[in-house]
C-alpha cells in the first residue's frame, strides 16, 4: 500500500497528565513523504475562565492572556478533524498527543472521523529510537535535529516542532528503507494507554 500524506503534530500543553491537563496550542504540518509541505496550522486553545491553568509558561512561553481571543477546543477539533482528512497522524512520542487529543475528543464529542483517525499514530520518537538499538543517543527533538540538520528555533511552540518533526519524517522514512505503509507497522503507536506523566517525559528522550 503506497504511503499516505502525513499530518504531523504538536501540542503545548498545561501539564504532562492527559487526564487533568488542558491543551493550549496545537499545531499541523501536513507532508508527503519527501517532506514537501501542503498546509500547515496553528492554534491557541481558549481555557475555562477563571479555572484554566496554563502551567509552565517558562517552559511553553504562553501566557492567559495569549488564550482569551483563542478559539474553544469543540472548534479546534472540527477545524483539526477537516485538516487531518485522510492523512496519518505523526508526532514526537505520538501516545502523549495522541492522547490528549483522543481524550478530548471523547469529551466533546467531536465526529467520528477524528477518533477513528486518532487510533493511526506514526511516532517518530519510535522510528529514532529503533535506529539506535543500544541506547547510546539522545532522542529527545532538539538532538534527532541536530543529527539530521533539521533547524528548530523555537523548541516548545508548537508549529515550530511540528515543521521541524515534518523535515525530520523523510531522513527517518529513508532510514528506515520505508516503501509502503505496511513498513510503518512497527512504529504506530498503541492507542488505548493513558499520557501519564511517565510517557510524557519521554517525549523528549
Amino acid at each position: 500500500m503506497a504511503l499516505p500524506r502525513f499530518a504531523v503534530v504538536d501540542l503545548e500543553t498545561s501539564g504532562l497528565d492527559a487526564r487533568r491537563h488542558r491543551m493550549l496550542q496545537v499545531a499541523m504540518v501536513t507532508v508527503d513523504e519527501s517532506g514537501t509541505v501542503h498546509d500547515q496550522w496553528e492554534t491557541f486553545v481558549k481555557l475555562k475562565w477563571p479555572l484554566g491553568r496554563v502551567g509552565p509558561t517558562d517552559i511553553h512561553g504562553i501566557t492567559r492572556s495569549m488564550l482569551r481571543g483563542a478559539p474553544g477546543l469543540r472548534d479546534v477539533l472540527d477545524e483539526f478533524s477537516e485538516r487531518l482528512g485522510d492523512s496519518l497522524f505523526v508526532a514526537h512520542n505520538a501516545r502523549f498527543d495522541g492522547e490528549f487529543l483522543a481524550r478530548a475528543a471523547r469529551h466533546r464529542g467531536s465526529p467520528p472521523h477524528l477518533a477513528s483517525a486518532l487510533e493511526r499514530r506514526l511516532c517518530t520518537l519510535r522510528m529514532s529510537r529503533r535506529l539506535d538499538p543500544d541506547r547510546e543517543l539522545s532522542h529527545r527533538l532538539g538532538d534527532v535535529c541536530r543529527r539530521y540538520d533539521v533547524t528548530l528555533d523555537r523548541p516548545h511552540e508548537a508549529l515550530a516542532d511540528a515543521q521541524a518533526t515534518a523535515a525530520l519524517l523523510p531522513h527517518l522514512i529513508r532510514a528506515h528503507s520505508v516503501a509502503d505503509l505496511d513498513d510503518l507497522a512497527p512504529f504506530m503507536d498503541r492507542p488505548g494507554e493513558t499520557a501519564t506523566r511517565a510517557n510524557a517525559r519521554s517525549r523528549q528522550s
